[in-house]
């Protein structure tokens, strides 16, 4: 419980590093450099840290729940995702899963991270927020959006290797839709390629 309540804490304290960023255009985005190093000195606190399928605790755990987040909201946008690490283990069934797998990013300190480039011409505000029960955000532009996008999944795999366990593979596709609702374009995303924590008959 104890290590919850510090992921919610170390969540509030980069929150704050970053809400109401503005990104402009030819900018990038880079989690770690806004966030720095996450450090008892800075306030950050023993949370859950995913290690090689495993948890353990460590300092500034939780924080890959905001990667995650902020980076399900870029591929809804037409900013540019130019560093996205994949998680390499699928840890949960998919029970209760409302995102595609492999829909997030992992981050670590200070050579994994989530980098973002706004190679539009208007500005793009970042918006972040926590209460004691939930992460939200949202990017903002200057001007409403010509498009809108529906990521989903795809050549979705499922295989036994040599070891005996299972890995799970996919495509993550984004649908780009004008005003009109018109499908105007199909683009590829990134793959996955994850070492499954779990039987893969478990839904």
């Amino acid at each position: 419980m104890w290590l919850q309540q510090n992921k919610a804490s170390n969540l509030k304290l980069a929150a704050v590093k970053m809400n109401g960023l503005i990104l402009k255009p030819g900018e990038t985005f880079s989690l770690w450099r806004l966030v720095g190093k996450p450090t008892k000195v800075k306030g950050f606190k023993e949370g859950m840290v995913l290690t090689n399928g495993s948890f353990c605790p460590g300092i500034g755990g939780g924080l890959c729940q905001l990667s995650n987040l902020i980076y399900w909201m870029t591929i809804h946008t037409p900013l540019t995702v130019t560093e996205r690490w994949r998680h390499t283990h699928d840890v949960f069934p998919d029970t209760n899963r409302t995102q595609p797998f492999g829909s997030g990013a992992t981050v670590v300190y200070n050579y994994i991270d989530l980098q973002i480039r706004n190679d539009t011409c208007q500005n793009y505000q970042l918006l972040i927020g926590i209460t004691d029960l939930e992460l939200h955000g949202e990017w903002r532009s200057e001007q409403p959006s010509v498009q809108t996008y529906e990521v989903y999944e795809s050549d979705h795999l499922i295989s036994q290797e040599w070891w005996g366990g299972y890995m799970r593979h996919n495509a993550i596709r984004r649908r780009v839709f004008d005003n009109d609702y018109k499908e105007v374009g199909d683009d590829f995303i990134t793959e996955n390629h994850a070492i499954m924590m779990y039987e893969p008959m478990l839904r």
